[in-house]
């Protein structure tokens, strides 16, 4: 048993290793929230034989960047969406709030689906903002493990 609770607590650990740097962002993504994370680029010289296309804000693309580089990237995320029926957005946020630390795969393949595949379907970028997906599952990530670190360091907030 006691070799079971060090085990969880290494894990916990591990995940807000993982987590803290990705924190930072979790103000930005709830006061954007319902807007879009991009801009569609309108510079001079445009025709209307042009194409438009997607102009991110900073703010977004560094999360991506500093995202894509975590242990939280699950690369089969499509298997999690089918293994738990998710097919809409309301369906994601109805599992990230029923989300707890067994589930951290499924929170991980919902942030995986729009960090991932945002590189080849950039919409989802601003899709994850603006449906206030990336703030819902930084959040539950965030309680699940301040619900089970048990290290004494309850003070700090990550």
């Amino acid at each position: 048993m006691e070799n079971y609770m060090e085990g969880r607590q290494r894990q916990i650990q591990e995940y807000k290793e993982i987590l803290e740097p990705l924190m930072a962002y979790k103000a930005w993504f709830e006061k954007n929230s319902g807007k879009a994370g991009s801009r569609t680029y309108q510079g001079q010289g445009i025709g209307k034989n042009s194409v438009a296309f997607p102009v991110y804000d900073p703010t977004l693309i560094n999360f991506i960047k500093e995202a894509e580089t975590t242990a939280l990237m699950n690369r089969n995320y499509s298997y999690v969406y089918t293994r738990h029926r998710i097919r809409s957005h309301d369906d994601e946020r109805k599992v990230i709030a029923a989300a707890e630390l067994r589930d951290w795969d499924v929170l991980c393949g919902i942030l995986s689906k729009y960090v991932l595949g945002g590189r080849t379907r950039p919409t989802l970028w601003s899709e994850a903002v603006e449906e206030n997906i990336f703030a819902l599952v930084l959040g539950r990530m965030r309680s699940i493990i301040e619900f089970w670190d048990k290290s004494g360091d309850r003070g700090t907030q990550f």
